[in-house]
């Protein structure tokens, strides 16, 4: 494995993920190989810091992404069952619209459905304002970041779901993909981004109602 580049304002971010190697190695143990693991971690560092402004947290954030992405490698394989449906978001820059459509699906099924959400050309941060609007609908998002789509994600998923990206998305039998036409919030103001959230909320609830969640 080629060595990690160092970031200015980290000590050593490869010993960092040195250690989360190890410990999701024992985590996925009978699940995904030592090997898999290793890639999925170096792999979703250098997919997440090819779009960071700041570094700093970058290991930390890798680990949260590869952590997801095992998880759903393992639910695919068929060696980790899941415990809800899986539905998947999918926009251009899981920004602002797959962001807000994840947080409501995770706030108003209340546990009932798992959520992803993914962007064909992530941005480097949620949309400001499209947290400021879900937190006055009361759905407070506190560790969302923008990620970029992986096969593993899409082959977990019972449902995947596009959001103005096209065919970007790869398409796997025995799974139900909807397209939804909705507005991209970025720089729109408050009032546009809430009536985005309105369209998205009614769109989420006749899901949910379909999940019978």
């Amino acid at each position: 494995m080629t060595s990690t580049p160092r970031f200015v304002g980290l000590l050593d971010p490869e010993v960092v993920l040195r250690r989360h190697v190890e410990d999701l190695s024992a985590r996925f143990a009978g699940m995904v190989s030592a090997e898999t693991v290793e890639r999925m971690v170096f792999e979703s560092y250098a997919a997440l810091g090819r779009t960071a402004r700041v570094k700093t947290h970058l290991p930390v954030l890798t680990c949260r992404f590869a952590t997801e992405r095992l998880t759903a490698l393992a639910q695919a394989k068929g060696v980790l069952a899941k415990e809800a449906p899986e539905v998947l978001f999918v926009c251009v820059q899981n920004a602002g619209r797959s962001q807000m459509a994840a947080a409501m699906v995770e706030h108003l099924s209340e546990g009932r459905v798992h959520v992803r959400s993914a962007g064909s050309m992530p941005a480097d941060q949620v949309d400001p304002v499209v947290l400021e609007v879900l937190e006055a609908r009361g759905i407070t998002v506190t560790d969302a970041f923008p990620k970029p789509l992986t096969d593993d994600v899409v082959r977990a998923a019972d449902v995947v779901i596009t959001m103005g990206c096209g065919d970007a998305c790869p398409v796997y039998p025995g799974k139900q993909y909807l397209d939804w036409s909705v507005a991209d919030p970025a720089g729109q103001s408050p009032a546009a981004v809430e009536a985005i959230a309105a369209d998205i909320e009614g769109r989420v609830r006749g899901l949910l109602s379909g999940l019978g969640a």
